[in-house]
């Protein structure tokens, strides 16, 4: 498959040729760092990001001066490059619905995924923790 779309640039760019074993999932443990594809209703192909969270981590927003970061199990979660990813107030909304009614915990079957992006993309910080039952694969490089 092709990549299309920047959002884990510049680790993965648009254009990248990709394997994505299907089900992989199904037999095996959903990883922190594990690059994944999924489907989200929104959008007619499949997305890939990275899992940066998993159920059962401790999961927190916490203001900055630039906007608010995005902490798991106290830390504050970075991107390829090692800049703290910063969402903005908007993002800041639909993440903490999350964060209030699981009490600060990501429930059982529930991801974190993030883009590369440090503002955020199609990604968790836009449509919140995505279910295991959407996680449709494990991306792998040609």
């Amino acid at each position: 498959r092709t990549v299309l779309g920047s959002s884990l640039s510049p680790f993965i760019n648009s254009g990248d040729k990709i394997k994505i074993l299907f089900g992989y999932y199904n037999c095996y443990e959903i990883k922190r760092e594990d690059i994944i594809i999924y489907n989200f209703a929104g959008n007619e192909n499949p997305i890939i990001k990275i899992v940066k969270g998993i159920p059962e981590d401790k999961f927190e927003l916490r203001k900055s001066d630039f906007g608010w970061n995005i902490l798991i199990n106290n830390q504050i979660l970075k991107n390829f490059k090692g800049k703290p990813y910063v969402i903005s107030d908007n993002r800041y909304k639909m993440l903490s619905l999350y964060e209030r009614d699981y009490k600060g915990v990501i429930p059982k079957n529930a991801y974190l995924l993030l883009g590369n992006l440090v503002s955020g993309s199609v990604d968790s910080t836009r449509f919140g923790l995505v279910d295991k039952s959407n996680i449709i694969g494990k991306v792998v490089f040609e």
